[in-house]
Protein backbone atom coordinates (compact mmCIF):
# COMPACT_ATOMS: atom_id res chain seq x y z
CA UNK A 1 0.00 0.00 0.00
CA UNK A 2 1.44 2.91 -1.12
CA UNK A 3 0.43 6.42 1.34
CA UNK A 4 0.06 10.56 0.46
CA UNK A 5 -0.28 13.18 2.16
CA UNK A 6 -4.24 14.78 1.60
CA UNK A 7 -3.64 18.29 0.27
CA UNK A 8 -1.33 20.75 1.69
CA UNK A 9 -2.88 20.64 4.93
CA UNK A 10 -4.56 16.79 5.43
CA UNK A 11 -3.59 13.85 7.07
CA UNK A 12 -1.75 11.34 5.53
CA UNK A 13 -3.58 8.38 4.01
CA UNK A 14 -3.77 5.42 1.93
CA UNK A 15 -4.25 6.05 -1.99
CA UNK A 16 -6.93 2.99 -1.99
CA UNK A 17 -9.28 3.77 0.82
CA UNK A 18 -12.27 1.76 2.65
CA UNK A 19 -16.15 3.49 1.07
CA UNK A 20 -18.03 2.66 3.72
CA UNK A 21 -21.76 3.52 2.43
CA UNK A 22 -22.58 -0.72 1.23
CA UNK A 23 -21.92 -1.55 5.30
CA UNK A 24 -24.81 0.70 6.73
CA UNK A 25 -27.10 -2.39 5.20
CA UNK A 26 -29.43 0.57 3.25
CA UNK A 27 -29.18 1.05 -0.16
CA UNK A 28 -26.79 -1.90 -2.04
CA UNK A 29 -28.90 -4.87 -0.94
CA UNK A 30 -28.46 -7.43 1.62
CA UNK A 31 -25.38 -7.28 3.93
CA UNK A 32 -24.16 -8.84 6.64
CA UNK A 33 -22.46 -7.04 9.63
CA UNK A 34 -20.06 -10.05 10.38
CA UNK A 35 -18.68 -9.68 6.96
CA UNK A 36 -18.51 -6.35 7.08
CA UNK A 37 -16.50 -6.30 9.74
CA UNK A 38 -14.44 -8.80 8.06
CA UNK A 39 -14.30 -6.62 5.46
CA UNK A 40 -13.09 -3.61 7.41
CA UNK A 41 -10.37 -5.50 9.37
CA UNK A 42 -9.40 -6.98 5.80
CA UNK A 43 -8.76 -3.80 5.05
CA UNK A 44 -6.88 -2.21 7.82
CA UNK A 45 -4.72 -5.58 7.81
CA UNK A 46 -3.78 -4.23 3.81
CA UNK A 47 -2.68 -1.03 4.96
CA UNK A 48 -5.98 0.97 4.17
CA UNK A 49 -5.73 4.00 6.93
CA UNK A 50 -8.34 6.31 5.27
CA UNK A 51 -12.51 5.18 5.90
CA UNK A 52 -14.95 7.09 4.62
CA UNK A 53 -18.42 7.30 6.03
CA UNK A 54 -21.70 9.66 6.77
CA UNK A 55 -24.39 9.58 9.46
CA UNK A 56 -26.98 8.74 6.96
CA UNK A 57 -25.14 5.41 6.03
CA UNK A 58 -27.45 3.04 7.31
CA UNK A 59 -28.94 5.97 9.12
CA UNK A 60 -25.72 5.68 11.52
CA UNK A 61 -25.34 1.75 11.37
CA UNK A 62 -22.45 2.16 8.77
CA UNK A 63 -20.40 4.77 11.64
CA UNK A 64 -21.76 1.99 14.13
CA UNK A 65 -19.80 -0.58 12.62
CA UNK A 66 -16.71 1.03 12.38
CA UNK A 67 -16.53 2.07 15.60
CA UNK A 68 -16.61 -1.46 17.09
CA UNK A 69 -13.58 -2.35 14.43
CA UNK A 70 -12.08 0.51 15.58
CA UNK A 71 -12.41 -0.35 19.55
CA UNK A 72 -11.10 -4.02 18.36
CA UNK A 73 -8.29 -2.38 16.71
CA UNK A 74 -7.12 0.78 18.00
CA UNK A 75 -7.01 4.24 15.99
CA UNK A 76 -3.41 4.26 15.22
CA UNK A 77 -3.09 5.62 12.17
CA UNK A 78 -6.81 5.45 11.24
CA UNK A 79 -8.23 8.26 9.30
CA UNK A 80 -11.95 8.54 9.65
CA UNK A 81 -13.77 10.84 6.95
CA UNK A 82 -17.66 11.06 8.29
CA UNK A 83 -20.46 13.29 6.48
CA UNK A 84 -23.09 15.86 8.00
CA UNK A 85 -26.00 17.77 6.40
CA UNK A 86 -28.55 14.96 4.98
CA UNK A 87 -30.62 15.04 8.16
CA UNK A 88 -32.70 12.03 8.65
CA UNK A 89 -33.20 12.74 12.72
CA UNK A 90 -35.99 15.59 12.15
CA UNK A 91 -38.88 14.39 9.90
CA UNK A 92 -42.30 14.47 10.78
CA UNK A 93 -43.42 10.77 9.51
CA UNK A 94 -40.61 8.30 11.37
CA UNK A 95 -40.22 4.32 11.04
CA UNK A 96 -40.36 1.89 13.44
CA UNK A 97 -36.58 3.57 14.12
CA UNK A 98 -37.26 7.02 14.61
CA UNK A 99 -36.15 8.11 11.34
CA UNK A 100 -38.03 9.66 8.66
CA UNK A 101 -37.36 10.79 4.80
CA UNK A 102 -34.31 13.26 4.47
CA UNK A 103 -33.77 16.44 3.58
CA UNK A 104 -31.06 18.84 2.96
CA UNK A 105 -30.36 20.66 6.15
CA UNK A 106 -27.11 23.08 5.78
CA UNK A 107 -28.15 25.33 9.01
CA UNK A 108 -25.18 26.57 11.42
CA UNK A 109 -26.56 24.68 14.46
CA UNK A 110 -27.54 21.59 12.61
CA UNK A 111 -24.74 20.76 11.55
CA UNK A 112 -22.72 21.52 14.58
CA UNK A 113 -25.41 19.14 16.09
CA UNK A 114 -25.24 15.95 13.49
CA UNK A 115 -21.38 16.03 13.93
CA UNK A 116 -22.23 15.62 17.50
CA UNK A 117 -23.89 12.97 16.91
CA UNK A 118 -21.62 11.30 14.88
CA UNK A 119 -18.66 11.54 17.43
CA UNK A 120 -21.00 9.97 19.85
CA UNK A 121 -21.91 6.66 17.40
CA UNK A 122 -18.27 6.26 16.09
CA UNK A 123 -16.51 6.71 20.03
CA UNK A 124 -14.31 9.34 18.95
CA UNK A 125 -12.97 12.63 20.61
CA UNK A 126 -12.57 14.31 17.74
CA UNK A 127 -13.75 13.55 13.79
CA UNK A 128 -10.20 13.96 11.25
CA UNK A 129 -12.35 14.70 8.55
CA UNK A 130 -16.06 15.96 8.62
CA UNK A 131 -17.32 16.47 5.02
CA UNK A 132 -20.71 18.73 3.62
CA UNK A 133 -22.65 15.92 2.58
CA UNK A 134 -23.24 17.18 -1.21
CA UNK A 135 -25.25 20.27 -0.77
CA UNK A 136 -27.21 22.11 -3.49
CA UNK A 137 -25.75 25.46 -4.87
CA UNK A 138 -27.93 27.68 -3.06
CA UNK A 139 -26.98 26.27 0.28
CA UNK A 140 -23.44 26.47 -0.19
CA UNK A 141 -23.91 30.25 -0.92
CA UNK A 142 -24.79 30.54 2.40
CA UNK A 143 -22.63 31.16 5.53
CA UNK A 144 -24.14 28.62 7.93
CA UNK A 145 -22.81 25.37 6.57
CA UNK A 146 -19.29 26.84 6.90
CA UNK A 147 -19.26 28.88 9.83
CA UNK A 148 -20.22 25.18 11.37
CA UNK A 149 -16.72 23.76 10.09
CA UNK A 150 -15.17 26.75 11.07
CA UNK A 151 -16.61 26.19 14.65
CA UNK A 152 -16.34 22.56 14.94
CA UNK A 153 -12.44 23.02 13.97
CA UNK A 154 -12.02 25.59 16.57
CA UNK A 155 -13.82 23.55 19.28
CA UNK A 156 -11.62 20.59 18.33
CA UNK A 157 -14.20 18.56 17.22
CA UNK A 158 -13.00 17.73 14.11
CA UNK A 159 -9.38 17.95 12.51
CA UNK A 160 -10.16 19.06 9.16
CA UNK A 161 -12.87 20.34 6.76
CA UNK A 162 -14.04 19.16 3.80
CA UNK A 163 -17.11 19.08 0.89
CA UNK A 164 -18.23 16.07 -0.88
CA UNK A 165 -19.09 18.07 -4.02
CA UNK A 166 -22.85 17.44 -5.61
CA UNK A 167 -22.37 14.76 -8.25
CA UNK A 168 -22.50 16.59 -11.93
CA UNK A 169 -22.26 19.81 -10.67
CA UNK A 170 -18.74 19.47 -10.10
CA UNK A 171 -17.88 22.40 -12.46
CA UNK A 172 -21.26 24.42 -11.42
CA UNK A 173 -19.86 24.66 -8.06
CA UNK A 174 -16.15 25.49 -8.14
CA UNK A 175 -16.90 28.88 -7.16
CA UNK A 176 -16.52 27.08 -4.09
CA UNK A 177 -13.14 26.36 -3.85
CA UNK A 178 -12.51 30.12 -4.92
CA UNK A 179 -14.35 31.39 -1.75
CA UNK A 180 -13.89 28.94 0.93
CA UNK A 181 -10.39 27.65 -0.20
CA UNK A 182 -8.76 29.01 3.31
CA UNK A 183 -11.28 26.30 5.34
CA UNK A 184 -11.51 23.44 3.01
CA UNK A 185 -8.96 21.08 3.73
CA UNK A 186 -10.10 18.61 0.90
CA UNK A 187 -12.87 17.34 -0.88
CA UNK A 188 -14.36 14.83 -1.93
CA UNK A 189 -15.75 14.28 -6.19
CA UNK A 190 -17.43 11.63 -8.24
CA UNK A 191 -14.76 10.53 -10.65
CA UNK A 192 -14.29 7.52 -12.98
CA UNK A 193 -13.22 6.05 -16.25
CA UNK A 194 -16.80 7.24 -17.52
CA UNK A 195 -17.51 10.17 -15.75
CA UNK A 196 -14.87 12.60 -15.79
CA UNK A 197 -16.39 15.76 -15.31
CA UNK A 198 -13.97 16.80 -12.38
CA UNK A 199 -10.99 17.38 -15.07
CA UNK A 200 -12.43 20.62 -16.12
CA UNK A 201 -12.40 22.96 -13.61
CA UNK A 202 -12.56 21.36 -10.22
CA UNK A 203 -9.26 19.74 -10.46
CA UNK A 204 -7.23 22.67 -11.23
CA UNK A 205 -8.65 24.59 -8.25
CA UNK A 206 -8.09 21.94 -6.45
CA UNK A 207 -4.11 21.77 -7.55
CA UNK A 208 -3.95 25.49 -6.66
CA UNK A 209 -4.90 26.14 -3.86
CA UNK A 210 -3.62 22.66 -2.82
CA UNK A 211 -6.99 20.88 -1.57
CA UNK A 212 -6.74 16.87 -1.13
CA UNK A 213 -9.10 15.25 -3.58
CA UNK A 214 -11.04 11.99 -2.28
CA UNK A 215 -12.38 10.51 -5.53
CA UNK A 216 -15.53 8.66 -4.47
CA UNK A 217 -17.31 6.21 -6.79
CA UNK A 218 -14.71 5.33 -8.64
CA UNK A 219 -16.13 1.64 -10.21
CA UNK A 220 -19.30 3.68 -10.86
CA UNK A 221 -21.39 1.34 -8.39
CA UNK A 222 -19.55 -2.10 -9.63
CA UNK A 223 -20.05 -1.56 -13.12
CA UNK A 224 -16.51 -1.14 -13.65
CA UNK A 225 -15.57 -4.36 -11.85
CA UNK A 226 -17.26 -6.22 -15.02
CA UNK A 227 -20.28 -7.73 -13.53
CA UNK A 228 -22.61 -6.63 -14.96
CA UNK A 229 -24.26 -6.88 -18.60
CA UNK A 230 -27.00 -6.04 -20.46
CA UNK A 231 -29.47 -8.57 -18.45
CA UNK A 232 -28.51 -7.23 -15.26
CA UNK A 233 -31.15 -6.29 -12.14
CA UNK A 234 -31.73 -4.86 -9.52
CA UNK A 235 -33.56 -5.00 -6.06
CA UNK A 236 -36.19 -2.12 -6.06
CA UNK A 237 -34.22 -1.10 -2.49
CA UNK A 238 -31.14 -1.17 -4.58
CA UNK A 239 -30.15 2.27 -5.38
CA UNK A 240 -28.94 0.75 -8.46
CA UNK A 241 -32.30 0.33 -9.43
CA UNK A 242 -32.04 4.14 -10.55
CA UNK A 243 -28.61 5.30 -10.64
CA UNK A 244 -27.98 2.16 -12.73
CA UNK A 245 -31.56 2.04 -14.98
CA UNK A 246 -31.94 -0.05 -17.91
CA UNK A 247 -31.52 3.19 -20.27
CA UNK A 248 -28.36 4.18 -18.17
CA UNK A 249 -26.58 0.63 -18.16
CA UNK A 250 -26.95 0.41 -21.75
CA UNK A 251 -25.44 3.76 -22.18
CA UNK A 252 -22.39 2.85 -19.88
CA UNK A 253 -21.76 -0.36 -21.05
CA UNK A 254 -21.05 0.87 -24.89
CA UNK A 255 -19.05 3.69 -23.37
CA UNK A 256 -17.47 0.29 -21.54
CA UNK A 257 -17.00 -1.54 -25.03
CA UNK A 258 -14.66 1.81 -26.11
CA UNK A 259 -12.43 1.07 -22.60
CA UNK A 260 -11.61 -2.89 -23.35
CA UNK A 261 -8.18 -1.83 -25.06
CA UNK A 262 -6.85 -0.15 -21.89
CA UNK A 263 -8.15 -3.47 -19.96
CA UNK A 264 -6.40 -5.35 -22.82
CA UNK A 265 -3.18 -4.02 -21.91
CA UNK A 266 -3.05 -5.43 -18.37
CA UNK A 267 -4.09 -8.66 -18.97
CA UNK A 268 -2.96 -9.76 -15.13
CA UNK A 269 -5.13 -7.03 -13.49
CA UNK A 270 -8.86 -7.49 -12.75
CA UNK A 271 -11.14 -4.08 -14.28
CA UNK A 272 -11.26 -3.30 -10.70
CA UNK A 273 -7.92 -2.78 -10.59
CA UNK A 274 -6.98 -0.88 -13.81
CA UNK A 275 -10.26 1.53 -12.98
CA UNK A 276 -9.15 2.77 -9.40
CA UNK A 277 -5.19 3.01 -11.01
CA UNK A 278 -6.80 5.62 -13.47
CA UNK A 279 -8.23 7.44 -10.61
CA UNK A 280 -5.41 7.93 -8.92
CA UNK A 281 -3.09 8.38 -11.81
CA UNK A 282 -4.50 12.13 -12.01
CA UNK A 283 -1.84 14.39 -10.55
CA UNK A 284 -4.95 16.25 -8.28
CA UNK A 285 -6.10 12.88 -6.85
CA UNK A 286 -4.59 11.44 -3.70
CA UNK A 287 -6.93 8.92 -2.65
CA UNK A 288 -10.14 6.87 -3.42
CA UNK A 289 -12.59 5.15 -1.96
CA UNK A 290 -14.13 2.24 -3.44
CA UNK A 291 -16.90 0.29 -1.61
CA UNK A 292 -16.87 -3.16 -0.42
CA UNK A 293 -18.69 -5.54 1.29
CA UNK A 294 -16.21 -8.70 1.49
CA UNK A 295 -12.66 -9.23 2.59
CA UNK A 296 -12.24 -10.65 -1.57
CA UNK A 297 -13.66 -7.41 -2.74
CA UNK A 298 -11.08 -5.49 -0.16
CA UNK A 299 -8.08 -7.42 -1.31
CA UNK A 300 -8.70 -6.92 -5.44
CA UNK A 301 -9.16 -2.70 -4.35
CA UNK A 302 -6.20 -2.64 -2.04
CA UNK A 303 -3.64 -4.17 -4.88
CA UNK A 304 -4.50 -0.97 -6.92
CA UNK A 305 -2.42 1.21 -4.74
CA UNK A 306 0.95 -0.38 -5.84
CA UNK A 307 0.45 -1.27 -9.48
CA UNK A 308 1.46 2.61 -10.32
CA UNK A 309 -0.42 5.08 -12.67
CA UNK A 310 -1.59 4.48 -16.25
CA UNK A 311 0.39 6.89 -18.46
CA UNK A 312 -2.07 9.30 -19.65
CA UNK A 313 -1.33 7.97 -23.81
CA UNK A 314 -3.08 4.60 -23.05
CA UNK A 315 -6.40 6.07 -21.50
CA UNK A 316 -9.06 6.50 -24.35
CA UNK A 317 -10.65 9.94 -24.71
CA UNK A 318 -14.32 10.25 -24.92
CA UNK A 319 -15.81 13.12 -26.85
Amino acid sequence: MKYTKLGKRGSTVSTIGFGAWAIGGMNWGDTDDKVSKLALHAALDQGVTLIDTADVYGFGHSEQLIAEVIQERGKDRIVVATKAGNDFYHASEKDDKGYGPIRQNADRDYIIWAAEQSLKRLKLDVIDILQLHSPDTEKLQRDDPWEALDRLKQQGKIKHAAWSVQSFKETEQAFVLDRHHELIDSIQVRYNLLEREAEKVLFPKAEHYGIGVIVRIPLLFGLLTGKFNHETKFAPDDHRSFNLSPEKLTEHLANLEKLQPLFDEYPDQTMSQVSLRFCISHPACHTAIPGAKTPHQVEDNCAASDLGPIPGEKIPVFD
